[in-house]
């Protein structure tokens, strides 16, 4: 059975907030888990082809100048595909990464196997004491050592697998679980937020 702790946690950052709207990625950063050890990374720029715009330059620090120099998004995505493998992956607000690398994947013909959880439809669960569940305020909440810049691909990368590794500690901690499967956080994330404790005390008392 896959485990929470060995996945692909995965970043973009993009033109725009749509792919059906014609919206690219410029850049993916990834970190891979096993058994909740960083066991290999992935970061690259990506040309989508056309400029962005000076908010998004501004936004994320990535340049006109600096996508002119990197490679295309079909020679990025293609050597991504071959780093998930059949890892199930993970991003904080994953609806979004995943359209995007549903997207560039399909221009390709490339496809993984791995299903997604999100690491902020799970914190909104197990830490519902926090003031919002945005990665930074979350990476303060849990006291996460942080000095990198967010909005950059792999940083955000790097601190959502803090923040995940966080949520699946205080699981275990709260509710006797360990070697927890990845389904469990998927069905955790479908749970409403008020019956999150009974529904994870019942997961313990079977596990």
């Amino acid at each position: 059975m896959a485990q929470a702790d060995t996945i692909v946690v995965l970043d973009f950052e993009t033109t725009g907030l749509s792919p059906d709207n014609g919206d690219r990625a410029i850049e993916i950063g990834a970190v891979k888990l096993e058994r909740g050890e960083v066991v290999d990374r992935f970061q690259a720029l990506m040309n989508p082809g056309r400029s962005v715009t000076a908010f998004i330059e501004d936004y994320t620090g990535i340049s006109n100048t600096m996508l002119a120099e990197a490679d295309s998004c079909a020679e990025v995505m293609d050597r991504f595909a071959d780093f998930i493998q059949d890892y199930n992956l993970v991003a904080h607000n994953a609806s979004f990464d995943q359209r995007f690398l549903d997207a560039e994947l399909s221009r390709i013909s490339r496809s993984y196997n791995g299903q997604f959880s999100c690491s902020l439809l799970a914190a909104r669960r197990v830490f519902q004491q926090a003031p919002n569940h945005k990665l930074g305020t979350l990476v303060n909440y849990t006291n996460i050592p942080s000095s990198g810049d967010f909005h950059r691909a792999l940083y955000d990368s790097e601190m959502t697998v803090k923040v995940w590794l966080k949520i699946l500690e205080a699981i275990e901690q709260q509710y006797g679980l360990s070697d927890i499967p990845f389904s469990l956080l998927q069905k955790l994330n479908k749970t409403p937020k008020k019956s999150i404790h009974q529904w994870l005390l019942r997961q313990g008392e079977s596990a």
